[in-house]
């Protein structure tokens, strides 16, 4: 049964992970790189640099420019930065960590672009609330110059935003990889765990079911308190466990220096195929650079439309101020954690082992280039920052969908309310679906929701360099408060 379900969503995943959306992906960044004059280099400084910026008085939205961010980074640093490497490297090899970073580079204009144009065109609500995303950039904008076409876009958008929630990225492969990644650190610490049968599904350990249970419950603590207790939990555990994470895979990289190069090559041959069989070499650079950028875009979310809902709500007078820390977001998420993951895996060989999967790859390769730390320690750090990673992940993807229901339903709250409660409920759920099932469904829904997002990026493209120019070389209409050299100019 499980066989055939899974054969069914691969084939599904095949489809809508083929050759065209992977090259709409990539040539929409490269289009918007370009037409942007690579800004998310040559304003990288000044973005990381804006990212702790006060706001000012009379600026319009809920959260700071720094929470707003924590809060999508909340949604972005999660199981895709340790799990979803390790998948990727495993099913792709070394090369799918190269894709990665060649769709985390582009991928930087795109989060850039995607988060202006949800603060230009956002709505404040009645009671003050922000609401803004790509199904407004849809509506609105598109929509301003093809209005059927706008409100499909916006409509299909909000409909596989919802879907990415409760089926993808929000619950079932988080919840999936915490509880591996908690039965992996009590194996470790213990090899005598009891089981406990679930109904019509199998057999599981107690630490899974308890998990799934404590999960369920401080996730509806969180998730009922709305966007105000999101951001705070985001802005406090984000950072932290983004610094522990990077501090042990440092530590792991330089105690074994000497492994770097050859990993480094095996990563530049493996995204070209020049280590596959004869006649393989196509076959396997497909393959890489399927699952690299799919994970890629799983992990970072870039062109994904996600982000730019959480950054609707910052603090800022212009758009860009926004869209360009907003782009950091992809920068730390992959360019960093992302690297850290990968790097430890192709070091350690841990991702060639056919008896490995998932978060057991990420495991194994610590504790192989960490060998006078007891295994129990690796697995223990790397099981809170998981937890906590994925924990955040689950709270940011409820907003997300949430907010995509509130357009739905065009501003009636009970639909709302209801999803919260179907959402934990896939929460509690999560841990018995299948690892291969869970990654497939969320590479399935996130594609589909990428599609109406980069369209609409290509459409408003000229709105999004008019924006651009008109920050950067210091428009006072826009009471910006900098110019092009990034020194502070007086708002008017």
């Amino acid at each position: 049964m499980f066989a055939k379900i899974n054969s069914i969503l691969d084939a599904i995943d095949s489809f809508v992970w083929g050759l065209p959306l992977i090259i709409l992906i990539l040539v929409t960044g490269i289009f918007l790189t370009v037409i942007l004059r690579g800004v998310q280099f040559s304003q990288l400084k000044f973005a990381i640099s804006s990212i702790f910026r006060k706001s000012e008085k009379g600026e319009e939205g809920e959260l700071s420019s720094f929470k707003a961010l924590c809060t999508a980074l909340s949604a972005t640093i999660g199981t895709g930065n340790i799990v979803g490497v390790a998948t990727a490297i495993g099913i792709g090899g070394p090369g799918a960590l190269f894709w990665m970073w060649l769709a985390a580079l582009l991928g930087m204009a795109t989060k850039y672009s995607e988060c202006l144009l949800a603060i230009h065109f956002r709505e404040e609500k009645a009671d003050g609330h922000i609401l803004g995303g790509p199904f407004y950039t849809c509506e609105k904008g598109v929509g301003a110059k093809y209005p059927t076409l706008g409100k499909l876009l916006a409509v299909l958008f909000a409909i596989f935003g919802t879907m990415v929630g409760l089926f993808g990225i929000g619950t079932f492969s988080q919840v999936n990889s915490i509880t591996s990644a908690v039965e992996t650190f009590a194996k470790t610490a213990s090899s005598n765990l009891s089981s406990i049968s679930v109904a019509g599904i199998g057999d599981y350990t107690v630490v899974v079911v308890v998990t799934s249970i404590v999960l369920a419950i401080v996730a509806a603590l969180v998730i009922i308190g709305g966007l105000k207790r999101i951001s705070t939990v985001a802005s406090v555990i984000v950072p932290v466990m983004a610094v522990v994470y990077f501090v042990l895979g440092m530590f792991a990289i330089l105690c074994n220096l000497s492994l770097l190069s050859s990993a480094i090559e095996q990563i530049f041959q493996g995204a070209f195929g020049f280590k596959a069989a004869a006649g393989g070499a196509v076959g396997a650079m497909i393959v890489a650079m399927q699952k690299g950028i799919a994970r890629g875009i799983f992990s970072n979310e870039a062109g994904l439309g996600s982000a730019p809902i959480a950054a609707s709500t910052a603090k800022v007078e212009h758009a860009v101020q926004q869209g360009i820390i907003s782009m950091t977001g992809t920068f730390f998420d992959t360019i960093v954690v992302c690297s850290i993951t990968g790097l430890v895996i192709v070091m350690s060989g841990s991702w060639s082992n056919p008896d490995l999967a998932g978060f057991q790859i990420t495991n194994a390769a610590f504790q192989s280039l960490l060998p006078v730390v007891p295994k129990v320690a690796i697995s223990f750090v790397l099981m809170v920052c998981l937890v906590l990673f994925a924990f955040t992940t689950i709270l940011g993807w409820d907003f997300y969908s949430e907010r995509c229901i509130e357009y739905l339903s065009k501003g009636n709250m009970m639909p709302v309310k209801v999803y919260r409660w179907l959402y934990i409920a896939a929460v509690f759920i999560g841990p018995y679906m299948t690892v291969s099932a869970v990654w497939t469904i969320a590479d399935i829904v996130n594609g589909l929701m990428a599609i109406p997002n980069i369209i609409s990026l290509l459409i408003l493209s000229g709105t999004i360099v008019k924006l651009t120019n008109d920050f950067f070389s210091g428009n006072k209409l826009y009471r910006i408060g900098y110019d092009f050299a990034n020194n502070p100019v007086s708002a008017e």
